[in-house]
């Protein structure tokens, strides 16, 4: 009976000791993280797409011979708002592609329009455009704070859930390592300036 007893407690003490050190508990917490942080990177995206209208809008009034600028513009807000963001895109890196590009496809479209606007005085002092260009602006410092806290983040992930015993444990419950951002190919090329 004794043997019985001491051979139970030594297995549930080796399965508490074994279940402790397979790091099962720490890959949901740094899970979750990579979660959250994500969360703010689209909070920013939102916060920037939900700008858009009203930059579009102030500079339709002033800027009617600019009707392909404000389209892309429109255009790129939509491709954005009309992509399914949800956790599956953090593990799928096509899907996670995709939604970069998009984003970048705006971050580009808003970058051409507020070029645009140096070539209307009237508008660069309309009080609400400049308000609306300090809040985009304001929102794009956002976005790239998000974004190092969110590579941070799943560079905190992926390394924990590729050591061992981790590993073995993140391969029995199936998470896998993330996805994180990548420079746009365009990124690779210095901006051509042009001084016409």
């Amino acid at each position: 009976m004794k043997v019985i007893k001491l051979t139970a407690l030594a297995t549930v003490l080796a399965s508490t000791l074994l279940f402790t050190g397979c790091g099962y508990n720490t890959l949901q917490v740094k899970d979750e993280a990579v979660n959250a942080s994500w969360s703010e990177v689209q909070n920013q995206y939102q916060r920037r797409a939900d700008l858009v209208p009203n930059l579009v809008n102030v500079v339709k009034g002033y800027a009617k011979h600019e009707e392909q600028v404000l389209t892309e513009v429109t255009q790129a807000r939509s491709n954005v708002a009309g992509l399914k963001v949800d956790k599956e895109v953090l593990e799928d890196p096509a899907l996670f592609e995709k939604y970069q590009q998009a984003q970048s496809q705006l971050t580009s479209a808003l970058s051409r329009l507020i070029a645009v606007s140096e070539n209307y005085p009237d508008l660069k002092a309309n009080e609400q455009f400049r308000d609306l260009q300090a809040q985009l602006e304001g929102t794009e410092n956002r976005i790239a704070v998000a974004r190092n806290r969110y590579i941070t983040t799943v560079q905190d992930y992926n390394s924990y859930v590729r050591q061992f015993p981790q590993a073995m444990t993140a391969k029995v419950i199936g998470m896998k390592t993330k996805e994180n951002f990548k420079a746009d190919s365009s990124a690779q090329q210095a901006p051509t300036v042009s001084f016409n």
